[in-house]
C-alpha cells in the first residue's frame, strides 16, 4: 500500500491518494470526521481551529461507501482558503503579499529557502506546516478501520506536558478513560499540565510533551530481521519521526534500558501446552529482532515545543540579513493532544502497510482469512 499526500496550509485543500487498499472495505466517514475533529481539539490550541472545521470527502475509489480496489482519493478542503485566495491561488495571485522573510527558528523556513531557492519562506512553510497532518489523520483512520477488522487496535495517551508527568502504568483498556482536554489519565498530572500551559500563554511561550501509543492484537512475525528496511521498530519510528515537532521515539523500555542490567531488560520466555509460548514481562515493547512478538506494542514519542512563539525569537531577515524578531503566524501554545491523534494515525498507516505486504490479497475477506490463519 502507498499513501501520497499533497496540499498547502492555506491552499485549496489537502489531499491524499491511497493505492493498494483492498476491495470490500466499508468506510465509516463519521469516524474519519471524528478523528479530524479530535486533531483540532485540546487544551492550548490556537485560533485557526475555530476557522477550520475539517471534514473528509472521498473523490475516487469508493462506491456506495465501499472500496473498489482502485486508488482512493480523499480531500480535506481548507475553509480559510477564501481569505487567502488572492495570495495562494495556483491559477495566479499576488505572491509579493503575505511574504515571509523573517525566517523562524525551529521551522523549515531558512533551510527550505536555501534548498529550494527564492526569498519568500511562505513557499516553504505552506507545505511544512502541521496543517498537512489533517489529511494524514483522514488516511490513517481508513487504515485504522481495516486493522480493526482483523483484530488490531491502536490507542494512546499523553504521559507528560512541560515536565508535568504521569509516571503510572495503564492497561490498554484503561486508555479509553483519557481526558478530553489533554488525553491524560491522571487528574493530578493533568492539573499541573494545564497550569503549565496557562503560564506559557501568559509568557508568550510554548511547550511540548510525551505521549505513549499501544498496539493490541498484532500477531507475531510482522516486520523482518532479514533486511534493515523491513524492521518493524525502524518503520514505526520513521512514521512517527515524520510528524512535525517529533524529536524522539522509543520502544518498550527505550532509553531506560541503557541504565539496567540485561537480566532486568530482556523478557524471559515460557511455554505450556495449553497456551504455547508466553512472556511475563513486555520490556521489549512487543518487538524483538525487528519483528512483532505477539505482545502489545508500546512506543513513546517526544514532541518539542511549537517553534512559533507569539513573542518571537531572534532571527535574521532573509532579504536584508538584518537582525529581527521572527515572524508569527497563528499558533498553538500546546498541541500535544493533536500530535497524539496524528501519531496514532501515522502508526495505523504504517502498520496497515506492513500487514498488507505480508498478507497480500485484493479483497478484504481474503486478508481477514489469511490473518486468522497466522500463528499467535
Amino acid at each position: 500500500m502507498k499513501i501520497t499526500t499533497a496540499g498547502e496550509s492555506h491552499g485549496k485543500g489537502l489531499f491524499c491518494i491511497m493505492e493498494g487498499l483492498p476491495a470490500g472495505l466499508c468506510l465509516d466517514m463519521e469516524e474519519i470526521d471524528r478523528f479530524l475533529a479530535l486533531r483540532q481539539s485540546g487544551y492550548g490550541r490556537g485560533a485557526r481551529q475555530k476557522i477550520e472545521k475539517d471534514r473528509a470527502e472521498i473523490l475516487s475509489g469508493v462506491r456506495g461507501g465501499v472500496t473498489l480496489g482502485s486508488p482512493v482519493t480523499i480531500a480535506v478542503w481548507n475553509r480559510d482558503y477564501e481569505n487567502w485566495k488572492a495570495y495562494m491561488a495556483p491559477e495566479g495571485c499576488d505572491t509579493s503579499a503575505r511574504a515571509v522573510t523573517k525566517v523562524r527558528p525551529g521551522h523549515a523556513d531558512l533551510t527550505g529557502l536555501k534548498k529550494f531557492g527564492g526569498e519568500d519562506a511562505r513557499n516553504i512553510l505552506e507545505r511544512a506546516s502541521a496543517r498537512e497532518t489533517a489529511i494524514r489523520v483522514a488516511a490513517g483512520t481508513v487504515c485504522r478501520q481495516l486493522l480493526r477488522l482483523i483484530g488490531v487496535e491502536v490507542a494512546g495517551y499523553v504521559r507528560s506536558v512541560d515536565g508535568a508527568a504521569d509516571e503510572n502504568e495503564y492497561t490498554f483498556g484503561q486508555l479509553r478513560d483519557r481526558s478530553p482536554e489533554l488525553f491524560m489519565l491522571s487528574p493530578e498530572a493533568e492539573r499541573r499540565a494545564m497550569e503549565a500551559i496557562d503560564r506559557c500563554v501568559a509568557e508568550g511561550d510554548t511547550c511540548g510533551g510525551v505521549f505513549e501509543l499501544r498496539v493490541k492484537g498484532l500477531k507475531s512475525g510482522f516486520g523482518s530481521c532479514m533486511t534493515y528496511a523491513e524492521k518493524l521498530d525502524a518503520r514505526l519510528a520513521a512514521a512517527l519521526m515524520s510528524i512535525q515537532a517529533i524529536k524522539g521515539v522509543e520502544v518498550g523500555l527505550g532509553f531506560a534500558a541503557a541504565a539496567r542490567r540485561g537480566s532486568d531488560v530482556h523478557d524471559e520466555i515460557f511455554y505450556d501446552e495449553s497456551h504455547g509460548y508466553s512472556r511475563k514481562t513486555n520490556r521489549a515493547g512487543g518487538i524483538e529482532g525487528g519483528m512483532s512478538n505477539g505482545e502489545e506494542i508500546v512506543i513513546r514519542a517526544a514532541m518539542k515545543p511549537i517553534p512559533t512563539l507569539m513573542k518571537g525569537l531572534a532571527t535574521v531577515d532573509y532579504r536584508t540579513h538584518g537582525a529581527v524578531r521572527a515572524a508569527t503566524e497563528r499558533s498553538d501554545v500546546c498541541a500535544i493532544l493533536s500530535c497524539e491523534v496524528i501519531a496514532e494515525s501515522a502508526l495505523c498507516s504504517e502498520l496497515c502497510k506492513v500487514v498488507l505486504e505480508r498478507l497480500g490479497g485484493d479483497r478484504l475477506d481474503e486478508i481477514i482469512e489469511r490473518y486468522r490463519g497466522l500463528p499467535e
